[in-house]
């Protein structure tokens, strides 16, 4: 009888943490935990570097993008599927002293209005960066900027770029793209 408790017990708490990371790979369209690399943050920051006001990461992951920006002096915020992830990036804010000024949300990114944000990071994935374009170029200010990172967006003509290979990020102006719709 103690066997098969403790053996059950395992198997709820094994599933507990598996589903939220295993989950995303059986939506639509999958969006695996992938984190940025040290360069991708470093490239991030230095397109961003003239920039302030809100941030926001969409797929934040462990946090690292936004933690990083708010260490820079933005209001950040991340959104993120994975509740294991979230509450990881609350302790690393926490513990690396910018809680204050970072904001972490369990929340699907086709459920969120983003129209507060003069900053918005990216790491998306090809098959849902034609209608993230639809929601941001609806919803983002004319004075937002836009960073993709692994993959650009297929329509929208990029300022500029930083990077090469899997750290490249794709710097686009909300100006321009609300232009074009």
């Amino acid at each position: 009888l103690v066997v098969t408790g403790v053996l059950g017990g395992s198997l709820v708490a094994l599933y507990a943490v598996a589903t939220p990371f295993v989950a995303p790979a059986l939506r639509k369209v999958c969006l695996p935990f992938v984190p940025a690399t040290a360069t991708q943050v470093e490239n991030v920051l230095r397109v961003l570097r003239a920039r302030s006001g809100t941030l926001v990461d969409i797929g934040s992951g462990d946090g690292r993008i936004v933690i990083a920006a708010a260490k820079h002096g933005f209001r950040a915020s991340g959104f993120e599927l994975n509740p294991w992830l979230v509450w990881y990036s609350r302790y690393r804010a926490w513990r690396e002293g910018v809680h204050r000024s970072t904001s972490f949300h369990i929340s699907d990114l086709w459920k969120v209005s983003f129209a507060q944000y003069s900053n918005v990071v990216i790491f998306g994935v090809p098959q849902m960066m034609e209608q993230l374009e639809l929601k941001l170029a609806s919803e983002l200010p004319s004075t937002a900027k836009v960073v993709a990172c692994r993959f650009p967006f297929p329509t929208w003509v990029p300022e500029s770029t930083a990077g090469e290979g899997i750290d490249t990020v794709w710097v686009y102006d909300a100006k321009t793209f609300k232009s074009h719709r």
